[in-house]
C-alpha cells in the first residue's frame, strides 16, 4: 500500500508538471534598451503552449542568438505560465574603421552596426589590420572598459600595436596619453583623471602614465 501511495503521488506530480495548466502562456523580456522586447519575444513565441517542463533550451539559445546585441541572458519560469528572459545588452566601445565604412565594436569586437559617417561619442580605435582578436585591441578595449566617463567623454582616438604600447588622443586639443600596457589600468585611468583635471586646457602635451606612481604632463 505504501508503494501504491507514492506511485501515486509521483503519477500526480508529473501530470501537473506536464499538464496544459502549467503551459506556457505569456513571455516577458526585461533588461533591454536598445533591442525591441517585442521582436526578441516574435522570435521565440512558437514554444507557447509547451509544457514549462519541456520548452526547449536549445531552440531558445538558437533564436536568442540570432541577435547580435544580445551579450548574455537568463530565463525565470513563472508558474503558471509565464517565462522571463532576462536581457543583457552588448555596450559599444569605439568605432573601427574598416573600407569606407566605420563598424561600431563592443569589447569583444563583435560589430553591433556600420554607418558611413562616423558615429558621434565613440573614439575611434586603431589597431593592425583592424584585427579585434589580435592582442592590441584586447588591450584597448580593456582600457576603454576602465576610463572613467570624465576622460571618455574627451576621447577621440585609441591605438596600439601590440599589448604594451596603446596611445589615447583627447579630442579638441594636441594633448595624447601614453598608456602603455593594459596592466594595472584601473591605478593608470585615476591618475590620467586627476591630471587631465589640471592640465586639461593647458595647451598641447602629453600624459604618460605608463608607469602610473610616477605619471607626469609634458607641455608641448
Amino acid at each position: 500500500m505504501g508503494l501504491g501511495l507514492v506511485a501515486s503521488l509521483i503519477g500526480i506530480s508529473l501530470a501537473a508538471v506536464f499538464s496544459p495548466l502549467l503551459a506556457l502562456r505569456d513571455i516577458r523580456v526585461e533588461g533591454t534598451t536598445s533591442l525591441d522586447p517585442a521582436q526578441i519575444v516574435d522570435a521565440v513565441d512558437d514554444q507557447l503552449g509547451t509544457p514549462l517542463a519541456l520548452l526547449d533550451e536549445g531552440r531558445l539559445r538558437e533564436q536568442l542568438g540570432q541577435f547580435t546585441l544580445i551579450r548574455s541572458y537568463s530565463t525565470e519560469i513563472l508558474p503558471p505560465g509565464t517565462l522571463i528572459i532576462h536581457i543583457v545588452e552588448r555596450s559599444p566601445v569605439g568605432a573601427i574603421v574598416r573600407g569606407n565604412a566605420f563598424d561600431i565594436v563592443d569589447a569583444a569586437g563583435v560589430v553591433l552596426a556600420s554607418s558611413a559617417a562616423r558615429p558621434e561619442g565613440l573614439p575611434l580605435i586603431v589597431v593592425e589590420a583592424a584585427d579585434p582578436e589580435s592582442p592590441a585591441f584586447r588591450s584597448v578595449a580593456e582600457v576603454l572598459l576602465v576610463l572613467p566617463a570624465s576622460v571618455r567623454d574627451q576621447l577621440d582616438s585609441i591605438a596600439a600595436t601590440t599589448r604594451d604600447d596603446v596611445t589615447l588622443t583627447l579630442a579638441g586639443s594636441t594633448q595624447r596619453v601614453v598608456w602603455g600596457s593594459a596592466d594595472d589600468s584601473e591605478h593608470k585611468a585615476r591618475v590620467l583623471a586627476a591630471l587631465v583635471a589640471i592640465h586639461g586646457g593647458s595647451g598641447p602635451g602629453t600624459y604618460d602614465v605608463s608607469a602610473p606612481g610616477t605619471a607626469v604632463f609634458n607641455a608641448g
